[in-house]
């Protein structure tokens, strides 16, 4: 039986076999030149999704910060360390998304 997912969910966008997902197809976040850096603290370490929703007011969009700093966060989570500086976008370009 096949799922629907929501509009707004990168799954959305994902082939679907008759029994399983097949590879995920990651959104692209446009950058509108108002990211900033961001040292992380020790009340982020290893909660992306405690500064998503400090940020966006969603903490479903931990995922941002993976995709946004592929060469700093091999592991969104565990790698979301103190002392790490990650490119953080803007709330307009992650609208889409919430």
């Amino acid at each position: 039986m096949a799922v629907a997912y929501d509009p707004r969910s990168f799954y959305s966008t994902t082939p679907v076999n008759t029994s399983y997902l097949n590879h995920t197809v990651f959104p692209t976040i446009v950058f509108d030149g108002e990211e900033s850096p961001m040292v992380i603290s020790a009340r982020y370490e290893n909660r992306p999704d405690k500064l998503a929703y400090d940020l966006y007011g969603s903490s479903k969009l931990w995922w941002v910060f993976g995709l946004c700093n592929r060469d700093k966060l091999e592991d969104p989570i565990w790698d979301f360390k103190v002392g790490l500086e990650i490119l953080v976008p803007s709330s307009r370009s992650v609208q889409r998304f919430i």
